[in-house]
C-alpha cells in the first residue's frame, strides 16, 4: 500500500523532495529496502499533521504536503491540485474534496466537507452534511484526506490543544476551523478509499486490482 502512495507522490513534478515520515522501524527499514527517503519520527504525535510539523522544523519548503500512507488510490493530479490551490500566498491550509458517491454519503468513515463560494471550508463531518430537509438534491462532497500548509499554520496547530469539535468528531482539521484558521478546498474529479477498515483495503484492492 505505501508504494502505491509513494510512486504517486513521486510523479507530482512540482514536489521538490518526498518523504516517508514513520515512527515505525518496520516501515523504515521497509523504505530504506526500497530506497525510499524517510525520516523516523517520534511516537508521541497525535495526529498526522503534528508529525508533518516535525518534519517542517529539520527541512525547509515554501509548501509541505501531507499524503497518508493508507491512502493506495492517490494520484499525482491530487498533488497537482493542492499545488496550484496554495501558489495563492494568501492560502495557509489547503485540501481536497470530490463529489460523494452514493454509497458514501451516510457512511461515518466517508468525512463530508460543506464550503463557502469561495471554496473555504465551512465544516468537516462525518454525518450526512448538509441535512437534506426537504427531500430536495443537495450536493454532497466526500473529503479527501490531502493538506498542504504553510509553516506558520503548522506551527499554530501545533501550539494549539485539542479543540472540542475534533474531539467530537474525530478530525484534527476542525481544530484550525475553530481555530479561526481558514482551509481552503480544491475539488477533484478522483475518489480515493482511506484505508480504515478490513472492508476499505478490500475495496482499494479490488479497485487497484481492475
Amino acid at each position: 500500500m505505501l508504494a502505491h502512495v509513494y510512486d504517486a507522490v513521486r510523479a507530482c513534478r512540482q514536489l521538490d523532495e518526498v518523504i516517508v515520515a514513520t515512527d515505525s522501524e518496520e516501515i523504515l527499514s521497509l523504505c530504506r529496502r526500497h530506497n525510499w527517503n524517510a525520516r523516523l519520527t517520534s511516537a508521541q504525535h497525535r495526529s498526522g499533521t503534528e508529525r508533518v510539523h516535525e518534519v517542517a522544523a529539520a527541512v525547509a519548503a515554501d509548501i509541505y504536503i501531507n499524503v497518508q500512507g493508507d491512502e493506495p488510490l492517490a494520484r499525482h493530479e491530487h498533488l497537482e491540485t493542492l499545488v496550484s490551490l496554495m501558489q495563492k500566498s494568501a492560502i495557509e491550509v489547503g485540501s481536497l474534496k470530490t463529489p460523494c458517491p452514493a454509497h458514501d454519503v451516510s457512511n461515518p468513515n466517508a468525512v463530508k466537507v460543506v464550503t463557502d463560494i469561495d471554496g473555504r471550508a465551512l465544516y468537516f463531518s462525518r454525518a450526512t452534511i448538509p441535512f437534506n430537509r426537504d427531500g430536495g438534491q443537495p450536493q454532497y462532497f466526500k473529503h479527501l484526506g490531502f493538506y498542504a500548509y504553510r509553516k506558520a499554520a503548522l506551527e499554530r496547530f501545533c501550539a494549539l490543544s485539542e479543540s472540542l469539535l475534533e474531539r467530537s468528531e474525530r478530525l484534527e482539521q476542525l481544530r484550525f476551523l475553530e481555530n479561526g484558521t481558514a482551509i481552503h478546498v480544491a475539488e477533484t474529479p478522483y475518489d480515493t478509499v482511506g484505508v480504515d477498515t478490513e472492508e476499505d483495503l478490500k475495496r482499494a484492492d479490488a479497485l487497484l486490482r481492475a
